[in-house]
C-alpha cells in the first residue's frame, strides 16, 4: 500500500509502517501545498494519507477524494506520542475506504 505522511507527521513515523511504501509530503516536493490541493495530488499516487491535522475534515469535503485518510490523535505530534498508534494504523490499513476519515487514538 502506498502511504503519504502529512508535513505535520514526523518523517520517522514511516519506520513503524515497514510493510508498506511510505513517503512524506516534503520528500515528494509538496511542502506548503494547501490541504485541498494536496489531497487532489495525493489521490493520484497514494492509497492512504496520514495526518494529525484535526481540522482537515472541517476544511475539506473528504468523500470527494479517492484516497483514504487516517487522522492520528495523540497529545502531540511528537514521534514518541504517535508511535504507539502504529499497530492500530497497520491493522486499519486493510479496511480504510477511499474518501473516508479514520480516526486513531484519543
Amino acid at each position: 500500500m502506498k502511504i503519504l505522511l502529512d508535513e505535520c507527521v514526523p518523517a520517522r513515523f514511516k519506520r513503524s509502517l515497514t510493510e508498506h511504501e511510505v513517503t512524506t509530503v516534503s520528500r515528494n516536493g509538496w511542502s506548503g501545498i494547501k490541504n485541498g490541493d494536496l489531497l487532489a495530488l495525493a489521490e493520484k499516487e497514494f492509497d492512504v494519507f496520514i495526518t494529525v491535522d484535526r481540522k482537515l475534515s472541517e476544511q475539506q469535503h473528504l468523500p470527494g477524494f479517492q484516497i483514504a485518510i487516517i487522522l492520528l490523535r495523540a497529545s502531540s505530534n511528537r514521534l514518541e506520542d504517535i508511535r504507539p498508534l502504529a499497530p492500530t494504523v497497520l491493522e486499519q490499513l486493510a479496511h480504510v475506504p477511499a474518501g473516508a476519515l479514520t480516526v486513531i487514538g484519543e
